[in-house]
């Protein structure tokens, strides 16, 4: 695996990482949005579960390259669903966040394990 790979690879966990956390300990700004969009607050924390698990299974795939391409896919499942879920709830203006998450998980997998 390239510098390159493990690097975005990396920097991507960490981001989704941080991401999951935000939403273990319900910060506002991540909550607030998950609010207007309809989000059922007892889906939180399995939502929150899921992106820390993603995150993780990033870095586990850097040694274990099937963990890896299994995290990547569920994480690409996931921020799919995040914008489908923003524009259902017609916020337009704030797709781009879901897919800032969105394409660094899909760079990770096409540098790191489908190339």
């Amino acid at each position: 695996m390239s510098t390159t790979a493990v690097t975005v690879t990396v920097l991507t966990a960490a981001w989704v990482g941080f991401s999951g956390f935000s939403l273990l300990r319900k910060a506002a700004f991540v909550t607030e949005p998950l609010t207007e969009y309809g989000v059922p607050q007892s889906w939180w924390t399995l939502l929150g579960l899921a992106k820390a698990a993603g995150a993780l299974g990033l870095l586990v795939g850097l040694a274990v390259p099937a963990i890896g391409i299994a995290a990547a896919i569920g994480l690409i499942l996931y921020f799919g669903g995040a914008v489908i879920t923003v524009l259902r709830a017609r916020s337009y203006k704030t797709v781009a966040f879901p897919v800032l998450y969105l394409a660094p998980v899909v760079a990770a997998l096409v540098l790191g394990y489908a190339a």
